[in-house]
This record gives C-alpha cells, sequence and structure tokens, in this order.
C-alpha cells in the first residue's frame, strides 16, 4: 500500500502514475465530488486506517467523523489524528453505521458497500438517508460488476472476503430509489483498479521475504494468487468501480458538473 494505507482502487489521472499519486487524486476526485463547505459536518462509513477522514479535515476545513468494526484500524486512526493535531475535529468510533446517530451535511463511503450484502442494501440507502442532512450530499465509492447481479467466486468468499459481494448498478440503484435518494452522478472506473491491483501485486513479491517471515509461505501465495486474479478480473473481466453520488433534495447541489473538475484542479498536489 501506499504511506497513507489506502487500500481501495485509486484514481489515475496517467497510466503512468505512481501509486502514492494516484492514491492522492483518488480522494481530490472523491473530495471534489463532495463539494464541501468550511465547518460541515461529515461521515466517514468505513474509515479504514483514517486516510480519508483526515484528508477531509485537512483539505476542506470540516469535523468527521470515521467508523470501523476493526479495533486495530480505530487505533491507529486515532493515533493519526492526535500526531496532527486534529483528535477534537477528526474523530472515530468502533461502532455499526447502523448504529449511528445525528445529522450530517456530507456522507462518504469507500470500499465498505462491497461488504453489506444485497438483502441489506434497502436498510443501507434508509439509514444513510436519515442521517444526511436535508441539503447534503453522499459519494459512495464501491467495486461492482458489469452487466447483472452474479455471486462471489469460491476462493475469494472463502479466503480474502467471507460475505463480500460486488453489486451490479441496477441492483445499487434499485435500493435507492426505494429509499428516495436522488443519485445525482454515476461514473464508472474502467482500469484503475487494474492499474492499483497490477502495482500492489508488484510491490507484493517485492516483500515477499518480509511477508514470509511475518506470516509463511501459504499466507503470501494466497494473496499473490488473489491479487493477480484480481487484477485480471478488472483489466479483462466483468469488474469495474462505481462512484455514485446522491442527494435528497435537487438543489444541493451546483446544477453543471463544472465545480468538480475545478476543485479537483485545485486540491491535486496537495498530498
Amino acid at each position: 500500500l501506499d504511506a497513507d494505507r489506502q487500500y481501495s482502487c485509486a484514481y489515475y489521472t496517467d497510466p503512468a502514475n505512481s501509486l502514492e499519486q494516484a492514491q492522492s487524486d483518488k480522494k481530490a476526485h472523491i473530495v471534489a465530488k463532495l463539494n464541501l463547505k468550511p465547518g460541515q459536518r461529515v461521515l466517514d462509513i468505513g474509515c479504514g486506517w483514517g486516510g480519508m477522514a483526515l484528508y477531509l479535515n485537512r483539505v476542506a476545513d470540516v469535523d468527521v467523523l470515521g467508523v470501523t468494526l476493526s479495533e486495530e484500524q480505530l487505533k491507529v486512526a486515532r493515533t493519526r489524528a492526535e500526531a496532527v493535531g486534529v483528535a477534537d475535529r477528526v474523530k472515530f468510533e468502533l461502532i455499526d453505521y447502523r448504529r449511528v446517530e445525528g445529522q450530517f451535511d456530507r456522507i462518504v463511503s469507500v470500499g465498505m458497500f462491497e461488504h453489506v450484502g444485497p438483502r441489506h442494501y434497502r436498510d443501507f440507502f434508509f439509514k444513510t438517508r436519515s442521517l444526511l442532512a436535508t441539503d447534503g450530499v453522499m459519494l459512495l465509492h464501491t467495486i461492482g460488476r458489469m452487466g447483472n447481479p452474479g455471486t462471489t467466486d469460491p476462493f475469494t468468499a472463502k479466503y480474502i472476503f467471507p460475505g463480500g459481494y460486488n453489486p451490479a448498478l441496477s441492483e445499487i440503484v434499485a435500493a435507492s430509489q426505494q429509499a428516495r435518494m436522488i443519485c445525482s452522478d454515476v461514473e464508472v472506473l474502467r482500469l484503475h483498479y487494474a492499474l492499483t491491483l497490477e502495482e500492489w501485486y508488484a510491490r507484493t513479491n517485492a516483500a515477499r521475504d518480509a511477508i514470509i517471515d511475518l506470516y509463511d509461505e501459504r499466507f503470501f501465495r494466497l494473496w499473490q494468487f488473489y491479487l493477480a486474479g484480481a487484477a485480471s478480473a478488472f483489466r479483462y473481466g466483468g469488474l469495474v468501480n462505481f462512484q455514485l453520488q446522491y442527494v435528497r433534495n435537487r438543489y444541493a447541489l451546483p446544477i453543471t458538473r463544472d465545480y468538480i473538475g475545478e476543485t479537483e484542479k485545485n486540491l491535486r498536489g496537495q498530498g
């Protein structure tokens, strides 16, 4: 991974870019779609190691609550916030998003929806709608599949992501419609995760001895096989990434998408 420990799809404005640059550009791309204003309150569902929440606060001057189900991620994220002196504005909690209360101006979720499961999609959107301010904006970033709904392959389901499922776009939109969420923008990232996974694969191979020393040969081979297969699925198979922007009110965002490009250009290079 990059130093920020981003373990979701990066965003390659140029396929020749480094993983570090692509992950930084991913954060800028997402922040631009949130159309943030200083002082707003943001909920980060599935906050990982805290990188996105810290970035949001640093570049947009917003308060962030990140929620996770991982005690290890919680510990690291809180330590990072304390280290840069923003623990009073960037907070992390060990809590299921379904138990979060309050109102948020913005909601962001990156790489978490793959673990929700189709039978809970409706619940996800009803809950996020209840948490989102009337004039709020939500950005959902998830792995997805082209075409019809499908199934998770047995290897991934058993060894990598038990209970994980990559949704078809139709499954996501059908659930959000029931919650009366307005899908205000959809982007399909067709090759970005292939490039990300290929870089992770190369870095994993380069760290082979250290990984085996830390775990064992079987563990290394398991992840080497997974990364190679996943990269192939995103480059040649049916997997892509979706970024869906949602609002409750059609007036919540500017009437054109120009603000996205303008904000993103200003943010690039800020890390």
